[in-house]
């Protein structure tokens, strides 16, 4: 579904996704670093915990919510990855206070 192009040998971050470290390019969003993973969903929904996938990747659809660096409801889309960053797949809704 998701396969790079350009210089593979090209500079890169290290990012924890889901407790595994994984590497990605500087410039890539999150939710870019999680498709280049393999990951082809972001999150549960609250009702269902049905999982959804990246869907517009410019965040107009909220597909792609993400809980980065311990605080959820980040949009992966539009957050570019850091050396160190931890993000986790959001399951449900996000309590209030976190």
């Amino acid at each position: 579904m998701f396969r790079r192009i350009g210089d593979p040998a090209a500079a890169t971050v290290t990012i924890e996704i889901e407790g595994t470290l994984v590497k990605a390019r500087p410039g890539d969003s999150v939710t870019a670093a999680l498709l280049a993973s393999g990951l082809d969903f972001c999150r549960h929904t609250p009702v269902s915990g049905t999982p959804r996938g990246p869907y517009c990747m410019m965040g107009v659809c909220f597909d792609c919510l993400v809980t980065i660096d311990g605080v959820g409801n980040r949009q992966g889309c539009l957050v570019p990855v850091a050396e160190g960053m931890k993000i986790t797949l959001q399951k449900g809704k996000r309590e209030i206070g976190q």
